[in-house]
């Protein structure tokens, strides 16, 4: 494990995307596991950053996302699909078929989940995934509980997680109470992972999950069997760290 500490979201953000970037200037055919939420928004700015300085190119790299709500059409303005092109997609030059989000109006959940899985086998390992850090130690919607799916999956969300979503919802719109997400054995499969987190609001999860035992309650623990997990955090989030 490699913990880097920041004193600004700025520098965390650059040197986040830096790995990205160097990643994929080796192999600009890299596979990019790629999250969602507040925490990655720096990060891919600073992507769209380097792309337009002619740094990287994107266009024979394939993603896959964590996750994505269930009952959200893609072009849903909460959804993640919409989310990865606001943000990422309709700034670089990927190819719209190279990138994977789970579907999340499916007609059949489980077997959506199944080719998912099928994909990203077919596609080689994940070189980077890129992970945040839920207030409960989720990552991914992997949810604390007495036992963790290993393949993608349909997820109940816990109500703790359903009100940190809610601030991006409307109040005439419901925030959705499930998700399909990769689950953490697929996760653990990447060649890197890649957790960020920034805020002392984290700063407890923070020390419980990269110092804390290993428990499916704090899946997030469970990153710490990889052998290869950089850790990025702002000061403020990793204070309570040795």
């Amino acid at each position: 494990m490699n913990i880097l500490k920041f004193n600004s979201e700025a520098k965390l953000n650059e040197a986040a995307a830096r790995i990205i970037t160097s990643t994929v200037q080796v192999n600009p055919s890299a596979v990019l596991g790629l999250a969602t939420g507040g925490t990655p928004i720096g990060i891919y700015k600073e992507l769209v950053k380097d792309y337009n300085e002619g740094l990287v190119s994107f266009s024979r790299v394939t993603t896959f996302n964590l996750d994505e709500y269930v009952g959200l059409s893609p072009d849903h303005h909460q959804s993640y699909s919409h989310y990865m092109k606001e943000n990422l997609f309709n700034h670089v030059d990927i190819v719209a078929e190279r990138t994977n989000i789970p579907f999340g109006l499916a007609d059949q959940l489980e077997e959506e989940c199944r080719q998912y899985d099928e994909r990203i086998e077919a596609a080689g390992r994940i070189d980077i995934q890129l992970l945040g850090l839920g207030h409960n130690g989720h990552i991914g919607f992997n949810e604390p509980e007495d036992e963790l799916s290993s393949s993608t999956h349909v997820v109940n969300l816990a109500e703790e997680t359903k009100q940190a979503n809610a601030r991006f919802f409307t109040e005439t719109e419901e925030v959705p109470s499930q998700a399909i997400t990769m689950g953490v054995g697929t996760i653990l499969k990447a060649k890197m992972l890649m957790l960020v987190v920034k805020g002392a609001d984290k700063a407890e999860i923070v020390k419980r999950a990269l110092t804390g035992p290993v428990t499916t309650q704090c899946p997030a623990s469970l990153l710490q069997t990889h052998p290869n997990l950089v850790v990025l955090v702002d000061e403020a989030a990793g204070s309570l760290l040795p």
